[in-house]
């Protein structure tokens, strides 16, 4: 069972940039952030696989950047340019091959206000 550990969730405002980290039990082929805002489905933000092919949503696209250590068990993503309708728990999702089968971390809130 693959641990997922998620950091630095906030309060910022708009306009302002934070960065997530989420720390795996073991080294992944596959890592990805997904978000879940009330009252709405959790949805695809970004993923990071293999050699450090990347792929974002549509509405981060140019404002969100995901990354990771050689290791392979910690992903970043710097977000900036943030906007109210950003705010949401930010999850991160792993996978030894994948992230279809991957496992979940807890979740980390992100709240983007003035």
């Amino acid at each position: 069972q693959v641990r997922l550990v998620e950091s630095g969730g906030g309060l910022v405002q708009p306009g302002g940039s934070l960065r997530l980290s989420c720390a795996a039990s073991l080294g992944l082929n596959a890592m990805g952030w997904y978000r879940q805002a009330p009252g709405q489905e959790r949805e695809f933000v970004a993923a990071i696989v293999g050699g450090g092919i990347t792929r974002y949503a549509d509405s981060v696209k140019g404002r969100f950047t995901i990354s990771r250590d050689k290791a392979m068990r910690t992903t970043y993503l710097q977000m900036n340019s943030l906007k109210p309708e950003d705010t949401a728990v930010y999850y991160c999702k792993g996978g030894i091959r994948d992230l279809g089968t991957g496992s979940w971390g807890q979740g980390t809130q992100v709240t983007v206000s003035s």
